[in-house]
């Protein structure tokens, strides 16, 4: 049985899979915590990676390895290989007002029609743009750019040397500098972010490209894509709840929204992943219980306890500011608060239906950009939720599947990693876990009342 290996280095941990590279059987894992923050030092990265890799029982037998990572965060390296700064993460907003700019400068328009995207907070352009401006000497010091999957990848090749960086056309392609229908970087918008193009960017292998290493190494993908490959969507739209919220599906064309809502990435197989992000998901869940004093297990509960509208009282979660929305100074608000319908029960389902809610502004979009929305396929930490997966319906108005759990992030990169072991053009096919299908009648006035305290917010 030949085996490989699958990482998901994501915002709060490291996970690693191994699998049989045939079948895909699940053969053992490991984990290992991150610290928290919006900037961390990639080192603790490598630290995690090296403990979850021995809690799954190393590599002396794994034949090849991928890495998916959380997408966007600024990596700094200097002339020697080493670290200017801290990363400044995806959730990382302090480039809010550098996105406004970069925005400003070239038109929202002209930003979609090159590469796909329109600046916002997320991006790692906006964050070089960051360290241009209040940073000089990092920026000055910075020899070399790449993102949390590309330098993992690249300590494991332990060569130390800049141009062994490498990347795969998903990741590049939330950069904010890299064309993927021609394929390559663009300088112009490098130099836009960082005020000058000299610095060394990761090579961008093909879906099925290895390097070596210890092992095989894939090229990687961003997490977004990983997770596709590790989902097997299909021709459903996926949504993923975890600390971000992310609606995603596959098409063969690149997404150009100037609206800025939906994001033209490309995924791991050669073809395009539009994609459409909150920044408040899974913990929106987290914040709710602690609030009322209860566990996930009782917050779901108290949600499935009330009706549908829970009377009148929405939630707009726009805890940790806001993506989609574009608004990363935002914060959270209770709407239609009553004496009659202030209760535990009322607040646990508004905090479901709000986070499905800001989701459901992710799914118009992608059916604007020709995204079939005719089923959703949940995953992510919070799908877990029972009174998620019996909501999501009444929010979505389509029938939504939900996999057994599972850390599709890190599958999808082993099966990456299998497919570097063939000579197909396409992954190997795997069987996927078993699904349960929910189904109920939409509630309209749900999205209504949402729309409208969404608005009032916006409105301020």
């Amino acid at each position: 049985m030949t085996l490989v290996a699958g990482v998901d280095s994501s915002t709060q941990s490291c996970k690693v899979v191994v699998r049989d590279a045939e079948t895909g059987r699940l053969v053992r894992e490991g984990r290992a915590a991150h610290p928290d923050g919006t900037e961390v030092h990639p080192s603790h990265w490598w630290s995690a990676l090296q403990s979850a890799l021995a809690d799954a029982g190393g590599l002396s037998d794994v034949a090849a390895l991928s890495v998916g990572g959380q997408q966007h965060g600024m990596v700094c390296l200097d002339e020697d290989g080493e670290v200017v700064r801290e990363a400044l993460l995806w959730n990382d907003t302090r480039s809010a007002a550098a996105a406004a700019s970069l925005t400003g400068e070239l038109g929202a328009d002209t930003w979609a029609a090159r590469i796909g995207l329109v600046p916002v907070a997320s991006f790692t352009i906006t964050k070089l743009r960051w360290l241009a401006q209040h940073e000089p000497a990092n920026a000055k010091r910075t020899a070399a750019v790449c993102l949390p999957h590309d330098w993992l990848t690249w300590r494991l090749r332990g060569t130390g040397v800049l141009s062994d960086l490498v990347t795969d056309r998903s990741d590049a392609s939330g950069t904010g500098y890299f064309d993927s229908v021609s394929n390559e970087y663009v300088p112009d918008l490098l130099a836009l972010g960082l005020g000058r193009s000299d610095v060394v960017l990761p090579r961008v292998l093909g879906p099925a490209e290895f390097v070596d290493g210890p092992v095989r190494l894939g090229a990687g993908a961003g997490d977004n894509a990983a997770a596709m490959l590790g989902v097997g969507g299909g021709t459903d739209v996926v949504v993923s709840l975890g600390t971000s919220g992310v609606v995603t599906a596959t098409s063969d064309v690149r997404a150009e929204d100037p609206s800025g809502i939906v994001a033209g990435f490309a995924d791991a197989t050669g073809r395009y992943l539009p994609l459409a992000c909150t920044l408040n998901a899974a913990r929106v869940l987290d914040a709710t219980a602690r609030m009322l004093g209860v566990d996930l297990a009782r917050l779901s509960d108290l949600a499935l306890s009330a009706k549908p509208g829970a009377e009148g009282v929405v939630l707009v979660p726009y805890l940790e500011g806001e993506r989609t929305p574009n608004l990363p100074d935002a914060t959270g608000a209770l709407h239609g608060l009553t004496l009659t319908n202030a209760t535990p029960a009322n607040i646990a389902r508004a905090a479901v239906e709000g986070m499905l809610c800001g989701l459901a502004v992710g799914l118009d979009a992608l059916a604007e950009q020709g995204a079939d929305v005719t089923g959703v396929r949940l995953v992510g930490g919070a799908a877990v939720s029972p009174a998620v997966r019996e909501i999501a319906p009444t929010v979505f108005g389509v029938p939504v599947t939900v996999p057994a759990p599972d850390e599709y992030v890190a599958n999808g990169a082993a099966r990456q990693a299998a497919w570097t072991l063939t000579n197909g053009t396409t992954p190997p096919e795997w069987t996927l876990a078993e699904s349960t299908r929910y189904e109920a009648d939409a509630v309209p006035e749900i999205r209504a009342r949402y729309g409208d305290a969404a608005q009032r917010y916006l409105s301020r």
